[in-house]
């Protein structure tokens, strides 16, 4: 039996602007039927600002999944910015800093951060463009840092991307650097697994990582993404889920909100996934976790 009624899939954005058509949103009610898209305020796509807003007013219960790092790597080195004064000591303080340094920047954009005199020597910038701190001393890989969720996730067969890692077309830092931002812009009147405590009762905020929801809908290959209406009613299929209505190309924002939405229902009462064992009580407060990683 579950506790939630609503189960919603946020796939996000990182880009520039007012307005993202990478930001989708999905639907699937406790009830059953199809997940189904929620349409933005705006044709021209959604706002961070408007995303923000729904989640301040969720309807009944809803379990809220976030296709972005809620956190940094920060149990390789015993902080997020080893050698900054200024490095936080838990996630919240991390959020806070991020929407500090980023007062200037419109959308909940993340510029102010990672230009940051001391916060940009510890990115990617670009091909070859590395601050200095990047890599770890004795670092065995160029692929930046990673937290013990996304060893977690590695486990599982996917490639999850260092959160300190702002380029290329699977670079996710920006989308967690504004993300951050909306997550301290919560104030806490939502609860963000686990860096907050599960409640008993209530809607509740979690991160994912889409990839893992297509692994289980059966997925398969280096590429995780699902660009058909075939191909996603497939996958919606192999999670016990009916199928969407619509044939042909489908973009793969709204692909990832579908499947995602549909997979939050379908595993959320495993009880092991709000247990992984790596999880511990100091990773929770400061990285955070990835909901279905184990």
């Amino acid at each position: 039996m579950t506790r939630f009624s609503h189960f919603l899939a946020v796939d996000w954005s990182g880009a520039k602007g007012a307005r993202q058509k990478g930001i989708a949103l999905a639907v699937a009610l406790a009830a059953g039927g199809p997940p189904v898209l929620v349409a933005p305020p705006d044709p021209r796509g959604w706002a961070r600002s408007e995303v923000l807003a729904l989640l301040l007013d969720l309807p009944g219960a809803t379990l809220v999944g976030l296709d972005l790092g809620i956190g940094l790597p920060f149990a390789d080195a015993s902080a997020f910015f080893p050698g900054w004064d200024a490095s936080p000591p838990d996630a919240h303080g991390l959020w806070a800093l991020i929407d500090a340094l980023c007062a200037d920047d419109p959308y909940l954009e993340a510029g102010g951060f990672v230009t940051h005199q001391q916060a940009s020597r510890y990115f990617r910038h670009g091909k070859g463009i590395e601050g200095d701190r990047f890599l770890l001393p004795g670092a065995t890989t160029r692929e930046g840092r990673f937290r013990v969720a996304e060893a977690a996730q590695r486990g599982q067969g996917v490639r999850p991307v260092s959160n300190f890692n702002l380029v290329g077309a699977a670079q996710v830092g920006k989308s967690s650097l504004t993300g951050m931002r909306m997550l301290h812009r919560l104030g806490g009147r939502v609860p963000v697994w686990p860096v907050d405590p599960l409640p008993d009762s209530g809607s509740v905020v979690t991160e994912i990582y889409t990839s893992v929801a297509a692994r289980l809908g059966g997925v398969k290959g280096a590429a995780t993404k699902v660009r058909s209406y075939e191909a996603l009613n497939d996958a919606l299929d192999a999670l016990g889920s009916p199928p969407v209505t619509g044939s042909g190309a489908i973009d793969d924002h709204s692909s990832d909100a579908l499947l995602t939405a549909a997979w939050l229902r379908r595993v959320h009462t495993d009880r092991d996934l709000w247990h992984p064992p790596a999880l511990t009580a100091g990773v929770a407060r400061t990285e955070g976790w990835t909901f279905g990683a184990f």
